[in-house]
């Protein structure tokens, strides 16, 4: 049964990017517009969402970890049902889920991303009552990774965003 709902899930993800535009995309751009579009919807950092589903899923939006966490942010089965997600294995609700519990942490933990990423790996009640104290070698690990992560990824688009403005004003001055 969790087959078949995972071959219709990759069906519907096929017809929505033949319909999304009109040049092909893969699973992964498609992924990508719909993380940063819930991460500008929840006002969390685009790039922050993207670390979070790079150390989570690597990106792909079939995995199922053995604790039972599916889909690209890996939304445990109650975290889904408490964030209204339907279907982990749809990008788009899986998407916007974790990235509304992600908002929901920074909140909790006043932008402090590591507790967030803390949180996030191990549910927000152990980091509530320890805060940083809470220590596990996965934690330390994971939220390691994922502010590494994040802090390539703001780097990368920060040079995006600077190299082709520093071309511009280099043509305009010859």
């Amino acid at each position: 049964m969790k087959y078949a709902v995972r071959v219709l899930a990759i069906l519907m993800w096929l017809c929505l990017i033949g319909t999304c535009a009109a040049e092909t995309m893969t699973v992964r751009e498609y992924s990508a517009r719909w993380a940063h579009y819930y991460a500008d919807v929840y006002g969390v950092p685009r790039e922050f969402v993207e670390a979070v589903i790079q150390a989570e899923s690597d990106w792909d939006p079939l995995a199922v970890s053995r604790k039972g966490a599916a889909g690209l942010m890996q939304l445990m089965p109650k975290t889904a049902a408490r964030f209204g997600v339907r279907d982990c294995f749809v990008i788009p609700d899986n998407i916007r889920g974790g990235v509304a519990y992600l908002a929901f942490l920074l909140r909790l933990f006043r932008g402090d991303l590591r507790l967030a990423t803390a949180a996030y790996l191990t549910g927000e009640s152990p980091i509530l009552l320890r805060g940083l104290e809470y220590s596990s070698r996965e934690v330390f690990q994971y939220v390691s990774r994922v502010l590494r992560l994040y802090s390539a990824k703001r780097a990368q688009h920060l040079a995006a965003k600077l190299l082709p403005a520093a071309g511009r004003r280099s043509n305009a001055l010859e």
